[in-house]
């Protein structure tokens, strides 16, 4: 890519150096055009009279507030694509019924008799309310799926939420100009919007996804670009939706669109994943190849190998388009939120009207892929001789199928044949040497007995390092291995960001079976690399739960001594968790291995 004058996130990280150290300490106020102001020991407040603690925790509120926004927005689309295909506009069929009627009945929705369309249009009806309620009244699957100590704790903070709507609003009202002028105050509307997070954005979008199209099933992906095809119409998914994603490769696999691609002198059609979207699809419809989260995506592009580019939503940076346009790569952009100049759109509308037409649109995207090929005849191709196996694939439901019962793992957990679990997530972040903390804490972390889970971005170079296949159980503690062997990894890919739901389904079974408070656990959220208000998010949501998250990069919060020991010191006392931050990734691990074993200790367990 430096020879073709390509820059990269890499590049562009080193251009914004020096970086500005009030950003970074969290104590720049852009929130109205009096300023923007800085706090230093000579102006020690703002033009409205903030200090550091306000600004800081306003800043702060208003980074969760945009993750709640983020996951709930492509949540929605999936929640009124559900609703579509029960009404009969949306031609696509509901292929997690035993998911679907599972969740009915855990939500209090009665499905006796009743048809599989009749029971969507209860939970999108639900999972829509959840989203949106404006009028205080119990929030359904929180209320549903949270535990009732919990739910206790939460109720005694006060910090229960109305619904992810009326909560994004709150921060964004709160936080401006001359309203909510107390701190602590402003940190209470902080994890209102965490739980909205963790039931709404995640959960009840995991709930709509996992319904309209069904579990992961366990199986086996080729990894990294050493997987790449020459010859053949290659289409990299690209974000986080898998609406229309589902339906291009359904129709890019078609009889149709392969003759049409071969006709055109290319083997065959084959599709790629980056980011969220390649995942979903991944573990949904097999056959699509992983290549890299957001931060890799240009590295990508950079091989010259793609023919064509569909870039949904969210972690799609705007640069795609120089880089693609040094390979006659064709960019597609789907969603109305996600436009990028340049690039040709083929989407949905603003209010989602033209869900009707998914496969009309599929069909222009796989068209466009293959007139794309066929004008890139002449594109130099580099691709690295690297690829991997990986296994994927991995719930809670499949746990209980294949040991046959939760019980086996909680007692495998209290016998210290599994020393602990450690949901091992987060974006990727040009701070830090890139994946390189995601895999170091890893390591050490199977090393020591822990089984690792893993989802989204950080799951990358878990697949591509071997983490996710069997041969990494030759690194992994004695205890553990004898567990897992002979088919079981020591790393559980349990698919995209969102799907952080399903470590926490398997935290709150192994508890459950265990006979214990999921804070009492010897459990842990790592995000070692974290760099986006998701991710924020998601680690919030696991704190609330009780479960410590652990980071090698520091949130904005330095610059205000008492916000930096809300988080990583006072609510222990209140959530029975706190965020830890160490910079070394070898240490940070240690930490963790420290802590569960604490926990272990506690439990009067081996």
């Amino acid at each position: 890519m430096e020879k073709v004058g390509c820059e990269t996130p890499f590049d562009r990280f080193d251009q914004q150096k020096p970086h500005c150290n009030f950003g970074m300490a969290g104590i720049c106020c852009r929130n109205c055009n009096n300023g923007p102001c800085r706090i230093t020991r000579k102006s020690p407040r703002g033009v409205c009279g903030a200090n550091a603690d306000l600004i800081v925790a306003r800043n702060l509120l208003r980074w969760v507030a945009a993750g709640v926004a983020a996951h709930g927005a492509r949540g929605r689309e999936i929640m009124l694509a559900l609703k579509a295909s029960a009404e009969g506009s949306l031609r696509l069929p509901i292929a997690g019924e035993e998911k679907l009627r599972k969740s009915a009945v855990q939500l209090g929705i009665d499905i006796e008799g009743k048809t599989t369309d009749a029971v969507a249009l209860k939970v999108a009806a639900a999972l829509l309310e959840d989203l949106s309620r404006a009028v205080p009244e119990k929030h359904k699957t929180l209320s549903a799926f949270a535990t009732p100590e919990r739910i206790e704790v939460w109720k005694d903070l006060d910090i229960l939420p109305v619904g992810a709507y009326h909560e994004v609003f709150e921060a964004l009202h709160r936080t401006t100009t001359g309203t909510d002028g107390d701190w602590k105050n402003v940190m209470q509307q902080f994890l209102r919007c965490g739980l909205a997070f963790a039931w709404t954005s995640a959960l009840g979008s995991s709930i709509a996804m996992d319904s309209l199209f069904g579990l992961p099933e366990r199986s086996t992906v080729r990894v990294n670009v050493g997987a790449l095809k020459e010859g053949y119409v290659n289409i990299a998914i690209h974000g986080h939706s898998p609406l229309l994603v589902s339906e291009i490769i359904k129709q890019g696999r078609s009889e149709e669109f392969v003759c049409l691609a071969k006709e055109n002198g290319a083997e065959g059609i084959q599709f790629y994943g980056i980011c969220c979207s390649g995942l979903s699809a991944m573990y949904r419809y097999g056959g699509v190849i992983p290549l890299s989260n957001a931060i890799g995506a240009e590295l990508i592009l950079g091989t010259g190998a793609l023919d064509l580019w569909v870039a949904d939503v969210q972690d799609v940076f705007p640069t795609i388009i120089d880089v693609a346009k040094c390979f006659k790569t064709t960019v597609v952009t789907t969603s109305d939120s996600a436009k990028l100049p340049g690039a040709e759109h083929y989407g949905y509308d603003h209010i989602h009207s033209n869900l009707k037409e998914t496969e009309n649109l599929a069909k222009k995207i796989i068209r466009r892929a293959i007139e794309s090929f066929a004008a890139r005849r002449d594109v130099p191709v580099f691709i690295p001789d690297y690829e991997v196996n990986a296994e994927i694939g991995f719930s809670l439901e499949y746990a209980v199928s294949r040991f046959g019962s939760i019980d086996v793992i909680a007692d495998a957990l209290k016998e210290g044949k599994v020393a602990g679990v450690v949901n091992l997530v987060g974006c990727s972040n040009t701070r830090v040497v890139y994946e390189k903390a995601v895999a170091d804490v890893a390591t050490k972390l199977i090393e020591n007995n822990i089984l690792v889970l893993t989802n989204g971005c950080a799951s990358f170079p878990l697949m591509k390092l071997g983490f996710c296949n069997q041969e990494a159980l030759d690194r992994t503690g004695r205890e553990l291995r004898g567990f897992l062997e002979p088919d079981l990894p020591p790393v559980w890919h349990m698919g995209e960001c969102i799907d952080n739901a399903r470590a926490s389904a398997l935290f709150r079974a192994l508890s459950d079976a265990s006979g214990k408070d999921i804070k009492d656990m010897p459990f842990a959220l790592a995000s070692p690399e974290w760099s986006n208000e998701k991710g924020l998010g998601a680690a919030l949501g696991f704190r609330l739960l009780g479960v410590n998250s652990y980071h090698c990069v520091h949130p904005p919060v330095q610059g205000s001594e008492n916000v930096m020991k809300y988080l990583y010191e006072d609510t222990g006392e209140t959530l029975g968790s706190v965020m830890v931050v160490e910079l070394d990734p070898s240490k940070l691990a240690d930490r963790i291995v420290s802590d569960i074993q604490e926990k272990r200790k506690a439990l009067g367990w081996k």
